[in-house]
Parts: structure tokens; C-alpha cells; sequence
């Protein structure tokens, strides 16, 4: 545990901070105003060379000023709401840039995006997204608290709130988040069962959504804090029994469905028949001896209790 602590220690030693960047338009204007000047100067000593060779030093100056200004173009960047820039500079971090606008930064700096081209093909920005964002994890096969084989996945919303974390605590933040997503749903999935129990009284990862939910998140923000990623929300999306089980899964459900519904009606049958037993004993229309009582206890748990309708017999003859 003490080892474990120090890991985590010793990541949380990198931190966010803001980058020095400048105006970009103050910068384009110097930019141009450079561009303007190596022109005149190479302009000028082109013809002034001829009468005398010395100012072809001129030349000279507005070749290095004309390779200056193409170097100051690539400080220029242009960030959008909700979008950031890690810079690092041969290899150390010189911070981070999330206020949209248009700056001009050291030239010589590098934005990181170690999730670049991961997602969605080629051309990926190197910028980093702040927005929230949606992962929705393929469906794998796990085993519930019961033992059972069952597929489940989820939904992760999610967004980067610390840039630092999130671009060199770990090697790809998307990558990582979609592993320790699938660590999380095994952890989850192996404390509950499938369905309630016949009591009814404990949790379930079908009938307590919104518990297990609760419970998914908190598990997932857990393992991904070290990476800058907070989790908004985490919910099951397909919650199934592996195929292997389910035919036998769902005659189960069949048959606790099937006694369940034979139990209400027996025990409106039964209530029925006192109630006809009481109503005929009290208006005095028949009186009726135990056996001829237990013969019509029967005859109407039988109808009433039947799949089918009963097909009455109608005795001419005297019942006694």
C-alpha cells in the first residue's frame, strides 16, 4: 500500500501552469513589418551593389531578417472555446495555454497531444479537447456476484481538467481511459448479481440503475484522477446474459413469472370461496354438511383456479 502511495505521489508532482504567451496580433504586425524590412533591404542592395560591392552586406541582412520572420510565423496559434495547447520546449513543459484567442508563442515550442490520430483517422489536431466528451465501450463478458456469464457495457462522459496529468502522466489518456473503464465494469459487475433475489431486498445490476451507476462512476474517477480526466457520468448501456445461458436464464425468469401469478390466484380463489361459503350460510339458502361443503370447495378451486374454462355438469338428481 505504502508503495503504491508513492506512485501515485510521485505522479501528482506534475502540475498544470499557465504558458507566457504574447498578443498574436502585435506579433503579426512585427512579423509583416519584418517581412517589409528584409524586402527593402534585399531590394536596395540589389541595386546598390553594382556601384559599390559593400552593400551587398544588405542583402545579407535582409536574407537573415527574412529567415527570421518565416521562423516567428510558427509561435502563431489559434485556440477555440474549450480547447488547450501543451507546450514543451526541447523537451521540458512550458505550460499550458487554455483561453481562446490567437497568441504567439516561442516558435521553438512543441504542442503535445499524445492521443493525436487515435481517434477518428488521420489529421487529428494537436490541440487537446476540454469538452465533454463520450466513451462508449465495447460489450465484454464478465461474471456477476452469482457466477453467472453476463455482457455488459457502458457510457462514459467525461472531459480533461488537468492538461499536465492527462499529456505526461500517462502514455495516451483516450487509451488508458478506455482500459481502466473496462477494469472498472469487472470490479462493479462481480459485487452484484444480474437480478434481484427472491427477497428482493439487495441491489441489482438490472433493477438498481441508478445505484450502480452512482457506484461505476465513483470506482472509474478513482483510477483515472492520476490522468486529469474527471468523469461526469458512467451508466450501463447493455446489460444481457452471456448467450451461452440465456435460453435457461430466460425459462427461469418464465417460471418465477408463472408461480407468482398461480399464487394470486389462489389466493383469490380461496377468498372467493370463503366469501361464497359465508354468503350461503348467511342468507340460509342451502345448508350444506362438511362433505358437500369440501366437495364445493373443490368443484370451484377448480374453476377457478384452471388454464382452461370448465365445461359445468348439471346433476338432475338429488345431491343427497
Amino acid at each position: 500500500m505504502e508503495n503504491t502511495e508513492l506512485k501515485v505521489a510521485e505522479f501528482d508532482k506534475i502540475t498544470e501552469k499557465p504558458a507566457r504567451e504574447k498578443s498574436g496580433w502585435a506579433m503579426l504586425f512585427v512579423v509583416i513589418l519584418c517581412f517589409a524590412v528584409s524586402i527593402g533591404l534585399i531590394a536596395t542592395g540589389c541595386v546598390l551593389v553594382e556601384e559599390e560591392p559593400a552593400f551587398g552586406a544588405f542583402i545579407a541582412l535582409g536574407l537573415l531578417c527574412f529567415i527570421a520572420s518565416t521562423i516567428l510565423i510558427g509561435g502563431f496559434k489559434l485556440l477555440q472555446p474549450n480547447e488547450a495547447y501543451v507546450l514543451t520546449l526541447f523537451g521540458k513543459y512550458r505550460g499550458t495555454i487554455k483561453r481562446d484567442g490567437f497568441y504567439w508563442v516561442n516558435p521553438f515550442c512543441a504542442a503535445v497531444n499524445p492521443a493525436r490520430g487515435m481517434v477518428g483517422g488521420v489529421g487529428i489536431s494537436r490541440k487537446l479537447s476540454l469538452k465533454a466528451m463520450t466513451l462508449n465501450n465495447d460489450k465484454q463478458k464478465v461474471n456477476d456476484e452469482e457466477g453467472n456469464p453476463i455482457e455488459i457495457s457502458v457510457v462514459v462522459i467525461w472531459r480533461i481538467t488537468n492538461t499536465a496529468r492527462a499529456v505526461f502522466n500517462v502514455d495516451n489518456y483516450m487509451a488508458y481511459l478506455s482500459t481502466q473503464c473496462d477494469a472498472a465494469i469487472r470490479q462493479v459487475a462481480r459485487q452484484y448479481p444480474y437480478d434481484v433475489s427472491s427477497n428482493g431486498d439487495e441491489k441489482s445490476l438490472r433493477g438498481s440503475a441508478q445505484e450502480i451507476a452512482a457506484v461505476l462512476r465513483e470506482e472509474l474517477q478513482q483510477r483515472t484522477v492520476m490522468a486529469g480526466i474527471e468523469v461526469l457520468e458512467a451508466r450501463i448501456s447493455h446489460l444481457a446474459y452471456a448467450p451461452e445461458i440465456a435460453a435457461a436464464m430466460l425459462q427461469r425468469q418464465q417460471a418465477s413469472a408463472i408461480i407468482a401469478a398461480r399464487q394470486k390466484i389462489v389466493e383469490g380463489a380461496v377468498s372467493m370461496v370463503q366469501m361464497a361459503l359465508d354468503k350461503l350460510s348467511a342468507e340460509q339458502i342451502v345448508e350444506l354438511d362438511d362433505e358437500r361443503k369440501a366437495q364445493m370447495v373443490s368443484n370451484l378451486l377448480v374453476v377457478l383456479c384452471g388454464n382452461r374454462d370448465a365445461q359445468p355438469v348439471v346433476g338432475t338428481g338429488s345431491i343427497y
